[in-house]
C-alpha cells in the first residue's frame, strides 16, 4: 500500500494541473486510504481539499512544499515538504506560510529562513526535498559531506519527524539521486520515503500541463530551447506503479503509510468564532446588546414620529418586533456580530466616512435599524427580518455596508487597531481561467496567430451576466444542469472543431484548463476580523509588491474554518454625495447641519425629476432603458422607485407595462387571492419581491415566515422532490383556510415562477432611497450636484462629457473654462448656475501638479517668487513660481492645450511653443536668486532676480478645428466649442434627425457628426471599425465593415466630419442604439448627394461658368454594373436687372455641363466670380 505524499494541484498556481474533486476521486478508486497536498508555497486550496477527501473517504494530509532560504548568500533557495500533523503544526505552518509571503519575498518566491524552520518546526513532518531540497542539492554537486551536514541540521530541527526523499520520475538524475540519498540514509541512521511528484491527474494530461506552464512563463510550447522541468511520468500513479518502481526499497514505500498514520489533524469545521466586543463596565454582552438595541430604537422613534402621543402609539409594534429579532439573534449566538459591525459603522459615521442606508437583505432587520447600521426603517416598507436572518435555518448573518470610496480604508485600519493588525486581512480570490481566455492562452503558447484564436474565441457566447463552458453538453443532461454549452449555443464553433484539426486541439488543450486557477487576487470588500491571530486560523498571502496581507483562503473557505466575514463595500454614490455635502455646507448659509437623512421622501419636484427620465448620474436609474421606463411609468413615491428597480432586470421586465398600467388605473388590478391583497396592494397585484413569495406561503399556506423562507430557497433550487413535498404543505395550510387544492396549486405555481426572479425588497428598497438621495441632490442643487459627479469622474473623459452636455443642455448650467488663476483640482460650484472646470480632469495633469499651482497662487510656491500671492502673470511666471519637481512640460502643455492659460494669453499656439523657453527662464532665475543675484547689474529685484521676462515665441494662432482637436486631447472631449459648430447650420438643412433624437427603427437613417474613438478590430467577417459619432446633441456607437472601411480610408478617422447613411440595432450590452454603417460622404459629397443645385445671386459681374467647371469637375464613378454616376450639383442663376423704376429678377437653370463638384474651394471660387452677388446650396424642404 502507498500514499502520495507529494502533490501540486492547480493552487500551486504556476504548474500543476490536478483538480482537487478529481485526485481525490482517484485515490479513493485506488484504495489509498491518505492523500497529501503540497502546494507550492501555500495552503490556498487546503480546506477545499480537506472537505472532499474526507468525503471520498480518504485521509486527507494537509501540507505544502516550501521554499527554504540558502544558507550562503547567492545560492539558490530551496523547497521542501512540510506536512501537518496535527493542530500545533497547522498553526506553525500557517505562520511560516504567513511570514515568507509578508516578510521575505525574493524574486516572487516566498522564502521561509532556517531560524523560523527552528521555532515552528513543532507538529511538523519534514520531507527532504528530493533533488531540489537542501541535502538534494549537495548531494546533486556531489558535496557529500555538505549532503551529511544538512540532512543531520535538519533531523536535529525536525526530530523523528525529518525523512529523506527519494523519486524516479523518469528525470535524467533521479536515479543517482536515489542510490546516493538510500546510501546516506543508511550511514546517518535517517528514514527514506518515496514520493511522486503529481502535476497532472493521468499520462494524458502532459501537454495540457506544460501549456500550463508556460501560460504562467510567457513561454511557446514549441520553444526548443525552453527548459522542460516536468516530464510525463508526473501524473497520479497507483499504489500497485509505485510498489513496483520502488520495489529495491519497500521501507520507502512503508514510511508513506507510517507518515500518514503520524498526520491527524482535524478541523472542526462550519462553528462561527467571532472577536470578543469589549462591553462597558464588563457588562455581558447579551445584556449590552438588548441595552444598546432598546436605546437606538428610542433614538429613531423620536425621529420617525417627533409628537410624543404618535410616537407611544407606534411604538409597541416597533418593540414587538424588536423583542422577536433580539430573541433571535440572541439564541443564535450573534449579539457579538452586530455590535461589531454597528461599533465600526457609527465609527465612520463620527469621522467623516459616509456609509449606505443599507443593502442586501440586512436592511429588514429593526435591530440593524436600531444599532444604526442601517438607515431605513423595515416597518414602514415592510421588509422582513426572517429574508436576513432565519430562525429555522442558522447560517452566519452577512451585513453587506457600502461606505464613501475614498474613505473605506480608514474604516478598516480603525478595525486594526481596535483588534489588532494581525487580527484582521482582506480575502483571496482566485481568478480562473474562462472559456474565452483559455483559448486565447493555450492559442499563444501553442504559437498560433493572434487573428486565429481571437476568431475562434468570439464564437464563444458572450452574453453579459452568462458563464459559457467548453466542455462537450452531456448526453443525456442531468435534471438541474444549468451550464451553458458554447459548442451546443454556437453551431459554427462545433462546425469548425469538427471540420479543422487546428480549432479542435486548440480547443481540446483549453476544455483541460478551462476553469482552473489562474491568478490570485483580493476579494473587492470581504475583511476578517479574528477573536486573536489570524494565522491561528489560516495562512496569509501578500502579492509582490503590495503591502496589503490576504487570507490564503477565498470567502467559502475562511467561512468554512469558522473565520467571520465583513464585507466594507466602496460605493463611488457615496462619494458624490459627500462631496456635494461639502459644497452646500460651505456656499449656502443655514446648511451648516445638512444631512440627507433629514431630507422628505415626498418631494414632488424629485419625483418629477424620475418620471422626466432626467436620471443621467442619478444612482441606479440612469440607464437609457431606465430612463424610458421611469418617462412611461411616472413614479410618484419611493415605493414606485422600489418595485421599478427591482422590475428592471431580466425575467421580471416583462412585467413593467402591466405595472405601469395599472398603477395609471389602464388595467384591473387583480390578487391571486383576496387574502394576499394587503401583501401585494403596493405592486398593483404583481409579485415583485422574494418577501411577497415568502408572505403569500404564510397567509395562503400556514407557513411561518422562517418556514416560508426556506421554501424560497426550495423554489430557487427547483428541485422536483423537495417542491412536491412543500406543495403538500402548502395544500394542506390551504385547505385550513378553504381554498381549494386547484386554487392552492394554482397560486404555488405562480409564487414557483416568481420566487424565480423576484427581487430582494430589503436590498431594492436601501437603494431607491440611494438613487431618491441622488435625485433630490440633482434637482434641488444641481451646481453642486454636477460638481461632485464630475470630480468622481474625472478619470472617466466618456462619462465625464456625458455629464457635461447633460449639465448644459438639460439643466441650464454654465461652466467657467479651466483657468490656473482660479481652477481648483475638483469641480466647483460658483453660483447656482455656474460651474469651474476643475484642473484635475485634464488629462496629464494630477493632483500633486494642481496641489502645487494653488500653492503657488497662495505664496506658498518653489524659488526666488515662491512667496507671491496672487494670480499669474505670463507663462514665465507661473513657472517661476510652481514647484516644478511636481510639473513636467507634458503637464504644462496639457494645461495650455485646454485653455488654462487663456485668461492671460488666446494663443494657445504660441504659448505651447514657448514651454521650453518658459523651463530656461525658470532655471536661470533660480540659478541666479542661488547665486545672491552674482548676475543682476543692479540688484533693484527684491526677490534676487532682475531677470527680464523674454517673449513668447511667436506662432499664428491655431484655427478652429487644430483649436478644438488639441483641446480634445487634453480635456477627452470639445470642451470650449464642437467641430459640429462649424457645419452645423448647412448641415441641419439635410440631415434633419439629431442623434439625441432617434427611436428604435429598422429604416435606414442618415445621420451626420464628428467621428471619435475610431479603431479597426479582427472581425468574424473581417476587419470591423468600431467608432463613435457624435453630432454634439449626442453620441451614438456605430460600426462598419471592411468594404466601407476600404472604401472610405481617407474620411473615417478621429476628428472628422462625416455624413453617413445606416441601420440602427439594439446595443444589448448598454441598452442603447448603435448604426451599422452603409455609406459615407465628406460635407462635399454629402452637398451633391443631397443638394438640389447651387443658388447663385449675380452681382456686378456675372461668373465664369465654364472655367469653375473645368477647374471643380463632377465626380464620375463607375458602378460594378458598367453605369458612370455622375457627383455633381446644379446651378440655377439669379440675375438682377433695372426695370424702370424697380428690379426685375430672372432665374436661369444652367444645363447638365454646368454640373460641378461642390467643395469649399469650389463654392469659395463661386463666391468669389459672384462679386457683390451670393451663392447658397438649396436642399430640399421637409
Amino acid at each position: 500500500m502507498f500514499v502520495h505524499l507529494r502533490l501540486h494541484t492547480e493552487f500551486s498556481v504556476v504548474d500543476g494541473t490536478n483538480r482537487i474533486d478529481e485526485v481525490a476521486k482517484a485515490a479513493a478508486k485506488d484504495g489509498q486510504p491518505a492523500l497529501a497536498i503540497t502546494d507550492l508555497g501555500n495552503l490556498f486550496g487546503a480546506i477545499k481539499f480537506y472537505k472532499e477527501a474526507r468525503g471520498k473517504g480518504v485521509k486527507p494530509v494537509l501540507g505544502a512544499e516550501v521554499f527554504v532560504e540558502p544558507e550562503e548568500p547567492g545560492n539558490p533557495p530551496s523547497r521542501m515538504i512540510l506536512l501537518v500533523q496535527g493542530k500545533q503544526g497547522y498553526l506553525n505552518l500557517s505562520e511560516l506560510l504567513a511570514r515568507a509571503w509578508t516578510r521575505n519575498v525574493v524574486k516572487n518566491q516566498p522564502l521561509c529562513t532556517w531560524a523560523w524552520l527552528e521555532e515552528l518546526g513543532e507538529g511538523l513532518i519534514a520531507l527532504a526535498g528530493a533533488q531540489a531540497g537542501p541535502v538534494g542539492q549537495a548531494i546533486v554537486k556531489g558535496d557529500d559531506a555538505g549532503a551529511a551536514r544538512l540532512a543531520l541540521r535538519l533531523a536535529g530541527l525536525f526530530p523523528h519527524r525529518f525523512y529523506l526523499e527519494i523519486q524516479r520520475a523518469g528525470r535524467p538524475d533521479d536515479e543517482a539521486h536515489v542510490v546516493s540519498a538510500v546510501q546516506l540514509a543508511a550511514r546517518l541512521n535517517l528514514p527514506v520515503v518515496a514520493t511522486h511528484p503529481v502535476q497532472f491527474a493521468t499520462a494524458d494530461d502532459y501537454e495540457a500541463h506544460e501549456a500550463r506552464v508556460c501560460i504562467s512563463e510567457g513561454e511557446i510550447l514549441g520553444n526548443q530551447r525552453r527548459v522542460r522541468k516536468f516530464t510525463r511520468e508526473q501524473y497520479f500513479k497507483s499504489s500497485a506503479q509505485m510498489e513496483a518502481l520502488f520495489a529495491d526499497v519497500p521501507s520507502a514505500i512503508a514510511n508513506t503509510l507510517e507518515i500518514a498514520k503520524r498526520c491527524n489533524l482535524t478541523l472542526v469545521l462550519g462553528k462561527p468564532q467571532l472577536p470578543d466586543f469589549p462591553t462597558p463596565g464588563g457588562m455581558p454582552i447579551d445584556e449590552y446588546f438588548r441595552v444598546a438595541s432598546l436605546a437606538g430604537l428610542e433614538e429613531r422613534l423620536a425621529h420617525l414620529y417627533p409628537k410624543e402621543a404618535e410616537r407611544d402609539k407606534e411604538r409597541p409594534r416597533y418593540l414587538e418586533r424588536l423583542e422577536f429579532e433580539i430573541n433571535t439573534i440572541l439564541k443564535m449566538g450573534f449579539p457579538g456580530y452586530f455590535l461589531i459591525v454597528g461599533d465600526f459603522i457609527q465609527w465612520a459615521k463620527n469621522n467623516g466616512c459616509p456609509v449606505g442606508p443599507g443593502r442586501g437583505s440586512g436592511a429588514g432587520s429593526l435591530v440593524a435599524y436600531a444599532l444604526k447600521i442601517t438607515d431605513l426603517d423595515p416597518l414602514q416598507y415592510n421588509l422582513l427580518f426572517e429574508r436576513f436572518l432565519n430562525p429555522e435555518r442558522v447560517s452566519m448573518p452577512d451585513f453587506d455596508i457600502d461606505f464613501c470610496q475614498s474613505n473605506r480604508d480608514r474604516v478598516i485600519d480603525y478595525v486594526k487597531d481596535k483588534y489588532g493588525k494581525d487580527a484582521v486581512s482582506q480575502i483571496a480570490t482566485f481568478g480562473t481561467m474562462a472559456a474565452k481566455a483559455a483559448i486565447r492562452d493555450v492559442g499563444r503558447v501553442m504559437d498560433m496567430s493572434y487573428t486565429f484564436c481571437d476568431g475562434i474565441s468570439k464564437l464563444v457566447p458572450g452574453k453579459p451576466g452568462m458563464s459559457y463552458t467548453l466542455q462537450y453538453p452531456p448526453n443525456p443532461k442531468k435534471e438541474g444542469d444549468k451550464n451553458n454549452y458554447a459548442l451546443e449555443l454556437e453551431p459554427l464553433l462545433a462546425e469548425r472543431v469538427q471540420k479543422e484539426e487546428d480549432v479542435k486541439t486548440i480547443i481540446e488543450m483549453a476544455q483541460k484548463l478551462e476553469g482552473m486557477t489562474r491568478n490570485i487576487g483580493m476579494h473587492a470588500g470581504g475583511v476578517l476580523i479574528a477573536p486573536g491571530k489570524l494565522t491561528d486560523f489560516c495562512p496569509l498571502y501578500q502579492q509582490p509588491g503590495s503591502d496589503s496581507a490576504v487570507s490564503q483562503y477565498d470567502k467559502d473557505d475562511v467561512e468554512a474554518i469558522g473565520l467571520v466575514k465583513f464585507d466594507f463595500l466602496g460605493l463611488a454614490t457615496l462619494t458624490i454625495l459627500e462631496i456635494a455635502k461639502e459644497f452646500i455646507v460651505k456656499r449656502h448659509k443655514g446648511q451648516e447641519n445638512f444631512t440627507f437623512e433629514n431630507i422628505p421622501l415626498d418631494d414632488a419636484r424629485t419625483y418629477q425629476l424620475f418620471s422626466d427620465g432626467k436620471t443621467e448620474a442619478v444612482f441606479q436609474f440612469e440607464s437609457r432603458g431606465m430612463q424610458g421606463m421611469l418617462k412611461e411609468a411616472r413614479p410618484s413615491r419611493l415605493e414606485d422607485l422600489i418595485a421599478l428597480n427591482a422590475l428592471y432586470r431580466p425575467g421580471p421586465m416583462d412585467l413593467i407595462p402591466s405595472f405601469v398600467n395599472r398603477k395609471h388605473g389602464k388595467e384591473v388590478v387583480e390578487y391571486p387571492h383576496p387574502l394576499v391583497e394587503k401583501v401585494l396592494s403596493e405592486t398593483y397585484g404583481i409579485m415583485v419581491y422574494q418577501e411577497q413569495v415568502m408572505q403569500t406561503a404564510q397567509v395562503l399556506g400556514g407557513y411561518s415566515l422562517g418556514g416560508a423562507d426556506m421554501l424560497r430557497r426550495a423554489m430557487g433550487k427547483k428541485k422536483a422532490e423537495e417542491m412536491a413535498e412543500h406543495r403538500e404543505i402548502f395544500r394542506a395550510g390551504a385547505a385550513k383556510q378553504n381554498i381549494s387544492q386547484e386554487k392552492a396549486d394554482e397560486v404555488f405555481d405562480l409564487m414557483e415562477k416568481f420566487a424565480g426572479y423576484g427581487f430582494n425588497k430589503s436590498h431594492a428598497a436601501a437603494y431607491s432611497l440611494l438613487a431618491y438621495q441622488t435625485g433630490w441632490l440633482k434637482v434641488h442643487y444641481t451646481a453642486e450636484f454636477f460638481c461632485a459627479n464630475m470630480t468622481v469622474e474625472m478619470d472617466d473623459t466618456d462619462k465625464l462629457k456625458v455629464l457635461f452636455e447633460d449639465a448644459m443642455k438639460k439643466f441650464g448650467l454654465t461652466f467657467e473654462p479651466p483657468d490656473v488663476n482660479r481652477g481648483m483640482y475638483r469641480f466647483e460650484p460658483v453660483t447656482d448656475k455656474v460651474v469651474r472646470y476643475g484642473l484635475g480632469a485634464i488629462k496629464g495633469t494630477g493632483q500633486q501638479a494642481i496641489e502645487a499651482i494653488i500653492a503657488a497662487r497662495d505664496g506658498r510656491g518653489a524659488g526666488p517668487r515662491g512667496d507671491t500671492k496672487g494670480p499669474f502673470t505670463s507663462l514665465f511666471d507661473f513657472c517661476v513660481r510652481v514647484d516644478r519637481t511636481r510639473l513636467n512640460k507634458r503637464t504644462l502643455e496639457a494645461l495650455i492645450k485646454a485653455g488654462a492659460f487663456d485668461a492671460m494669453n488666446m494663443n494657445r499656439a504660441s504659448l505651447v511653443a514657448s514651454i521650453d523657453r518658459a523651463f530656461d527662464f525658470a532655471n536661470a532665475t533660480l540659478a541666479n536668486a542661488n547665486q545672491g543675484g552674482l548676475f543682476d547689474m543692479m540688484g533693484e529685484d527684491a526677490h534676487g532676480s532682475s531677470t527680464q521676462e523674454p517673449e513668447l515665441v511667436e506662432m499664428v494662432p491655431w484655427g478652429v478645428k487644430e483649436r478644438l482637436t488639441q483641446e480634445k486631447t487634453a480635456v477627452g472631449f470639445y470642451l470650449s466649442g464642437h467641430l459640429f459648430d462649424e457645419v452645423a447650420s448647412e448641415v441641419r438643412r439635410f440631415v434633419r434627425t439629431q442623434i439625441e433624437e432617434l427611436l428604435d427603427s429598422r429604416e435606414t437613417q442618415i445621420l451626420a457628426g464628428i467621428i471619435s474613438d475610431f479603431r479597426v478590430i479582427n472581425g468574424q467577417r473581417g476587419r470591423l471599425a468600431l467608432f463613435k459619432l457624435d453630432d454634439k446633441s449626442a453620441t451614438i456607437e456605430a460600426s462598419a465593415d471592411e468594404n466601407v472601411v476600404n472604401a472610405h480610408r481617407d474620411m473615417l478617422k478621429d476628428d472628422e466630419f462625416v455624413v453617413m447613411s445606416g441601420r440602427l440595432q439594439l446595443d444589448h450590452f448598454s441598452g442603447g442604439l448603435r448604426v451599422k454603417v452603409q455609406q459615407v460622404w465628406d460635407l462635399a459629397a454629402a452637398r451633391a448627394k443631397f443638394g438640389r443645385y447651387l443658388q447663385v445671386a449675380i452681382g456686378d459681374t456675372a461668373p465664369d461658368v465654364q472655367r469653375l467647371v473645368r477647374e471643380f469637375p463632377p465626380r464620375r464613378q463607375e458602378t460594378e454594373q458598367g453605369e458612370v454616376l455622375v457627383h455633381g450639383l446644379r446651378v440655377r442663376m439669379g440675375i438682377r436687372c433695372k426695370a424702370g423704376q424697380g428690379q426685375a429678377v430672372a432665374e436661369l437653370q444652367l444645363g447638365e455641363g454646368s454640373r460641378f463638384f461642390p467643395s469649399d474651394a469650389a463654392l469659395a471660387a463661386w463666391s468669389a466670380q459672384a462679386g457683390t452677388g451670393s451663392v447658397n446650396v438649396v436642399y430640399d424642404a421637409g
